[in-house]
């Protein structure tokens, strides 16, 4: 998941917040570890680092936890319950911060994503369990949001990508040492441990952001206006977005006729909530906000669905265990982390579009290369390598685009157009996880039961052809991306066209 907000519950009314984020006096040599901005810099890092550790280790104790709770059944509601209830935790969060500043809907979404993950690790069922993530979801829609609003108020245009990049490099170790760390506490200590051992880790962290948050980046964007009334339509879209993108998942589930009606019922949903929600010519990449929103959707949703298929095809295809079959995307993580250190580079400002290009160029080439050890003399490092490249390029894109993003907004839409950011990104990975996977099942991708099996068995009867199926279409939607990076530029005639609606 990438980031979160905070929330208190008083706001400064003294200052005038919407006019610190600039610090047009601040030195040039201060960076976002100087005096103004350690404290707060140190704070919302660590947050990030330990949603990252979560976010990385729930997946390796959930088969336990399933298993235990007798939940086997509604195991993927695990993942998407959480999911759903973000997407409406992200607009709820724009639209608060934006009103209001983002203290308050980071702080309780941060209250929420602990109390979620206790839930889910006192659980008794698997309902209850269910229940946790989906209020984990919500707690971290909330904080994704806020924390790109802080990152607008709080730090000047300048030092944005050096922040931006910090937040891809909190998920290095996680993505590496996470699972490995997961693995042994649910082994020694029990599955529990994973979800309750964190919310007590948040308190340090928090007690350094608030305090600098409240100075910094408090109280509405225009505090002459006073708080504005919540706009009760975008509330009710994004309850529509949550639901339909629920129904889908549930729909895609299965290949049966009668799961076209949960998927057309999201649909309906899904497409007028979209439609409200995203920033005017998202759907034909309009030039400036509108591309750069898209182009999270395509870099995002294209690199989940083909990286979810990658694990699967190393252990049915080619007899990896599962652990080896990770190791292979291990190393992704440093070199996003790199990519996102590149985009950071002062230099490299004026080339930040074209730099853009060329890493949703190197995405697509990484998806594509992917399947070539479908044939069994290319060997398997082939995978770790192209995943690294595809990775880098991952980091110079997400970091830019958030960059971007807040670079066009104006003060008082950054928490909306955050929020579309991140809707764009979350539901074009569900839409195409969603097409991806029921393109393999067509094509004849082996039982899931066989998954487990390859390790000791060797390599099964998946088709091969069912994975190229899901790679290159990946492929191709990274290339468009390519594309769609050629336009992120605002027209300079009517910059205007590039706020969100």
């Amino acid at each position: 998941m990438a980031a979160l907000e905070p929330r208190a519950s008083e706001l400064s009314r003294t200052e005038e917040p919407h006019q610190t984020p600039h610090h047009t006096e601040e030195p040039k040599p201060t960076g976002i570890l100087g005096p103004a901005h350690r404290s707060l810099s140190i704070g919302i890092i660590t947050v990030v680092f330990l949603i990252a550790f979560e976010a990385t280790a729930v997946g390796t104790a959930m088969p336990v936890a399933a298993r235990e709770l007798d939940g086997i059944a509604l195991y993927a509601f695990a993942f998407s319950g959480y999911f759903t209830t973000s997407l409406f935790g992200m607009v709820l969060s724009g639209q608060w911060a934006d009103r209001q500043g983002p203290l308050r809907p980071l702080t309780l979404g941060i209250v929420a994503f602990g109390t979620g993950l206790l839930l889910s690790g006192t659980a008794g069922s698997m309902w209850l369990f269910v229940l946790g993530r989906a209020v984990q979801g919500l707690g971290g829609g909330l904080v994704i949001v806020a924390l790109y609003v802080v990152v607008s108020r709080a730090y000047s245009e300048r030092l944005r990508p050096a922040i931006m990049a910090a937040f891809a490099a909190s998920w290095v170790v996680p993505s590496i040492v996470g699972p490995l760390v997961a693995g042994s506490v649910t082994e020694h200590l029990g599955w529990r441990w994973v979800f309750v051992g964190i919310p007590v880790l948040v308190v340090f962290p928090l007690a350094l952001a608030v305090p600098e948050i409240r100075r910094t980046a408090s109280g509405p964007a225009d505090p002459d206006a006073g708080p504005a009334a919540f706009d009760r339509r975008r509330i009710r879209l994004a309850l529509g977005i949550s639901l339909g993108a629920g129904l889908l998942q549930y729909g895609a589930q299965d290949l049966r006729p009668l799961s076209l009606v949960p998927v057309l019922a999201g649909v309906a949903l899904l497409v007028p909530a979209v439609w409200g929600l995203l920033p005017r010519g998202t759907y034909r990449a309009a030039r400036g906000l509108p591309a750069v929103v898209l182009l999270r959707g395509l870099a995002g949703g294209s690199f989940i669905a083909a990286e979810s298929f990658v694990p699967l095809m190393l252990v049915t295809q080619r007899g990896l265990s599962p652990t080896l079959a990770g190791l292979c995307l291990a190393g992704g993580g440093a070199t996003w982390a790199l990519g996102s250190w590149v985009q950071a580079r002062p230099r490299l400002e004026p080339w930040r579009e074209r730099l853009m290009v060329l890493g949703m160029a190197l995405v697509g080439a990484s998806i594509a290369a992917v399947p070539s050890v479908l044939v069994a003399a290319v060997p398997v490092w082939v995978v770790a390598v192209s995943w690294g490249v595809g990775c880098f390029g991952m980091g110079v894109t997400l970091a830019s685009s958030s960059v971007l993003m807040l670079k066009l907004s104006a003060p008082e839409e950054a928490g909306a157009n955050s929020a579309a950011l991140q809707i764009s990104d979350g539901l074009a990975s569900v839409v195409l996880l969603a097409v991806g996977g029921a393109a393999f099942a067509t094509l004849g991708g082996g039982a899931v039961g066989a998954v487990h099996s390859a390790a000791s068995a060797g390599p099964v009867g998946s088709h091969p052809a069912a994975f190229v199926a899901v790679f290159l279409p990946m492929a191709a939607v990274a290339l468009l991306g390519a594309w769609v990076a050629t336009r992120l530029a605002p027209p300079k005639a009517r910059p205007e066209a590039c706020r969100d609606r």
